[in-house]
Formats: structure tokens, sequence, C-alpha cells
């Protein structure tokens, strides 16, 4: 059963990845490398944060870290830059939830800006849930792209057409 959760995760993302992929019309050949990266990439936050409890904000850290090395790996296979296969990748693990919770609350703290009361709660909701937000996609995008640095040449090889292709 377990087996069947982290599969079904991951393939839910990989469907999500290569819709998110096909609006930048990315070489036919990048959807399945696209597609893997996001599944191993959500898979790994979901086993992290379902079967060794760590928070959302580090295990997207680790998942955004695997798409980019993926990504590195897979740019070369497609010869296309990585940015191709991984920011589609990254973008169905982005907290929809919360940045919702945050916009929702902020309009019915708004609303409610006559009752103190419900207005602190909303604001603490708000703050909350926009904290979440930030530090996930802040992760995100840390994690992505932390190894360009680390594999500086290997990066620098899929744009710059040099020797290491």
């Amino acid at each position: 059963m377990i087996a069947v959760d982290i599969i079904s995760d991951g393939l839910f993302a990989a469907v999500a990845a290569m819709g998110f992929g096909s609006i930048s019309d990315p070489p036919m050949r990048a959807f399945k490398y696209i597609a893997l990266l996001a599944a191993l990439g959500h898979a790994a936050r979901y086993c992290l944060m379902t079967f060794l409890g760590v928070d959302i904000a580090s295990a997207s850290f680790v998942a955004a870290f695997i798409i980019g090395t993926g990504s590195v790996w897979a740019g070369k296979k497609v010869f296309c830059p990585m940015t191709v296969l991984y920011i589609p990748a990254l973008l169905p693990m982005v907290p929809g939830t919360y940045a919702y919770k945050t916009v929702f609350s902020l309009i019915m703290f708004l609303q409610g800006i006559s009752s103190p009361t419900q207005g602190s709660e909303y604001l603490q909701a708000m703050i909350f849930n926009g904290a979440v937000s930030f530090s996930v996609i802040f992760m995100l995008a840390v994690g992505a792209t932390v190894p360009v640095f680390l594999l500086r040449e290997k990066a620098n090889s899929m744009t710059r057409g040099s020797r290491y292709i």
C-alpha cells in the first residue's frame, strides 16, 4: 500500500509537470525527462514528509536538489538547458493550498476589519500561510540552483557548446 501511494504521488506530479512543460514548448524528447524528474522529486518530498517527518520546506529543498542534479544529467541527454527540464518539474511542488489560504486570510482580514478578535485570527493565519508559502518557494529555488554551482562545468557545457557535451 505504501508503494502505491509513492508511485501515485510521483505519477500525478509527472502528469502535472508535463502539462506545465507544454506551456513553454520544449522539444518532444524532453517530456519524458521532465516527467521523470518531477516524479522522483515529488515522491522524494512525499517520502521525507510522510515517513521521516521532515518539514515541507526542508523536504522541498531536498526534492529540488534531486531535480536540479537530475536536470544536469538529463540536459546532456536531451541537448537542452537545465531550466527547460527543472522548472516544469518544480511547479507541481509549489504550495498552492498555502498560497490560497494566504490570500483568503488577507481578504477575510480586510472584510472583518471592524472585529479585532476575528481580524487577529485572520492576520495570524495570513502570516503563517504566507511564511510557509514563501519558505517552500524559496527552498525550491535554492535547491534547484545549487547543482548549477556544484556542477558548474557540466551545467555550463550544455548551453555554451564546449567540449564537455
